[in-house]
């Protein structure tokens, strides 16, 4: 027997009420890029999780990923859906997964600097040329990728001008006081603590780079819109509730003191970062550098 036209859209709408429901309480996964092991993430993350989670009104789950590469990977094969991380991954992750921004994470005096001794006679990064600069990890936005365009924007090559070491920032200091390094780059939040570690030391800051683009949150391209639009919305409405549970983790998450969450950002932002790939050598920024 036929069913009349009314009754079949009536059953098709009824056989699609699951689905929707379904569609509006699904799970989403979160991973962060500079955490390595479930353990870790949620002994960094779990209070974000669990008020994110609450406000938004789906489950979050943190999802560990071992590497940025790793997270690319994931994110690609829908294993993963938003991803927490910093200005020089997005730009790959933009060019492997055409990842959505969700939100940025907005950090106080986030910017490179280049940081010598008082002693040691270099007035400006001139002076650095044919000389040892110490900067940090390979890859790293504010203490290997600004440190090296700054020294760029600055009239230097540093691919040809110096010679670049890539060692941690207490034995970069260690390095300069010793005289093997001229100068060392660093994150400007990094001077409290290195001039706590260091008592004795005078530094001297002979450049200070722009700030840099904010960490964010990216959603993968297989996320609905309205999905990406309902977690943007939670954090524009929570973002001093969230910003607290950050800073309810160990000291790594103290980098987000003073942050602010700016859900109005944009792919351009991050073009200075683009630039500091070329200046690398690394211009078509599709691979993570150091990964």
């Amino acid at each position: 027997m036929r069913l009349p036209r009314r009754s079949l859209l009536a059953v098709a709408a009824a056989m699609a009420l699951p689905v929707a429901a379904h569609a509006q309480t699904q799970d989403l996964k979160l991973a962060v890029t500079d955490v390595v092991g479930l353990e870790n993430l949620q002994r960094e993350y779990a209070p974000f999780q669990k008020l994110l989670s609450e406000k938004a009104g789906v489950k979050i789950e943190l999802f560990p990923v071992p590497n940025r590469t790793a997270a690319v990977e994931a994110l690609n094969a829908r294993k993963v859906d938003l991803v927490l991380t910093g200005p020089a991954e997005y730009v790959v992750f933009k060019k492997r997964t055409d990842a959505k921004l969700v939100v940025g994470l907005a950090r106080n005096e986030y910017f490179g600097t280049i940081v010598t001794l008082a002693s040691s006679g270099i007035e400006g990064v001139e002076d650095l040329k044919g000389k040892k600069v110490a900067l940090g990890d390979v890859g790293s936005t504010s203490r290997h990728l600004a440190p090296m365009q700054l020294m760029a924007d600055l009239g230097l090559d540093p691919r040809r001008d110096v010679q670049i070491v890539h060692i941690n920032r207490n034995v970069g200091v260690e390095a300069m006081r010793r005289g093997d390094v001229a100068a060392v780059g660093i994150n400007r939040s990094d001077m409290p603590g290195l001039q706590r570690r260091f008592p004795d030391a005078v530094f001297k800051v002979i450049a200070r780079g722009r700030d840099l683009p904010n960490d964010m949150i990216l959603a993968g391209p297989h996320v609905a819109d309205d999905t990406v639009a309902r977690v943007r919305r939670v954090f524009s409405e929570n973002s001093d509730a969230l910003i607290a549970a950050i800073l309810q983790g160990p000291e790594e998450n103290q980098k987000f003191q003073g942050m602010r969450f700016v859900p109005s950002i944009t792919d351009r932002d991050y073009n200075y970062v683009r630039k500091m790939y070329a200046t690398i050598g690394q211009p078509q920024f599709a691979d993570f550098v150091g990964n």
